[in-house]
């Protein structure tokens, strides 16, 4: 679910999204996304947004109210909030993790010599410093790369080494597809060997639970990477959410899914 509305405060040179001036606060709409997964339900949700530095909260209150709401009228949904960086305000952050969503997300998204260029309105050590205050917060954090906007291998190593240490527990990565003529043109086609490489290196690098492809998102099979980090933290997964584990599961033992690099290289084979 996308929150906040159709125009986002910032621009992101490999984002749909439109830029502008946002309509004014929907106050109703965390209840209308809590009855539109009551309406599928859903078992588990991913919930983003756009940024509104409009707002005096940056629109922390419509993030945080929308899990609440969630739960709320879906006690047996997990949810995953992917939020902007709030301008890695602590209490923001705060207030975030305070309304308790299964997975607290923040996308970095590329490495840092090109950052500033393709996302001009965050900043890498801000984004990396958000992840940590969402675990010192005690969250499971989850970021994401997309590759194929001008990075080096290398610099995706050390973008990932620095996910690992700022204490990022999942991770996903991806391709990036040109959304239209005017976004950033697609430097390289990844091939699948690298995808699976990556998330060998990622998986050595002790994240908890990895996704790597070039059909992956971030929000693919979501569940099931929150279940894994779960268990390998050891904790409890709460009884009213023990469902989404035995999904988890059973694609466990399926083997790898479809959107997955290693999927492609097996089926070539």
């Amino acid at each position: 679910f996308l929150i906040g509305g159709s125009e986002c405060t910032r621009r992101c040179d490999f984002c749909q999204i439109d830029t502008g001036k946002p309509s004014p606060l929907d106050r109703f709409e965390p209840t209308k996304v809590a009855r539109s997964v009551q309406s599928m339900n859903l078992r588990y949700a991913t919930v983003t947004g756009v940024a509104r530095d409009d707002l005096d909260d940056e629109g922390v209150w419509l993030y945080a109210e929308t899990v609440r709401k969630i739960h709320e009228l879906n006690p047996g949904t997990g949810v995953e909030l992917l939020i902007p960086d709030f301008s890695g305000n602590p209490e923001h952050i705060k207030a975030i993790c305070d309304s308790a969503p299964e997975v607290f997300a923040h996308n970095v998204e590329t490495v840092p010599r090109i950052f500033k260029r393709i996302r001009p309105a965050f900043r890498y050590e801000r984004s990396l410093d958000v992840i940590t205050q969402g675990r010192n917060h005690g969250m499971v954090t989850k970021s994401n790369l997309i590759l194929g906007m001008g990075e080096t291998r290398e610099e995706i190593s050390e973008a990932l080494a620095d996910l690992h240490a700022a204490g990022c527990d999942l991770i996903t990565i991806t391709q990036y597809l040109r959304p239209s003529e005017r976004h950033l043109p697609v430097d390289r086609w990844v091939k699948p060997q690298e995808f699976v490489e990556l998330a060998t290196e990622a998986e050595e690098l002790g994240f908890l639970g990895v996704m790597s492809g070039p059909l992956v998102r971030s929000s693919y099979r979501a569940g099931r990477l929150w279940a894994t980090a779960m268990r390998k933290k050891g904790r409890d997964i709460p009884s009213h959410l023990e469902h989404i584990a035995h999904i988890a599961d059973g694609i466990q033992d399926s083997g790898t899914t479809r959107q997955e690099a290693r999927t492609l290289l097996n089926h070539g084979a």
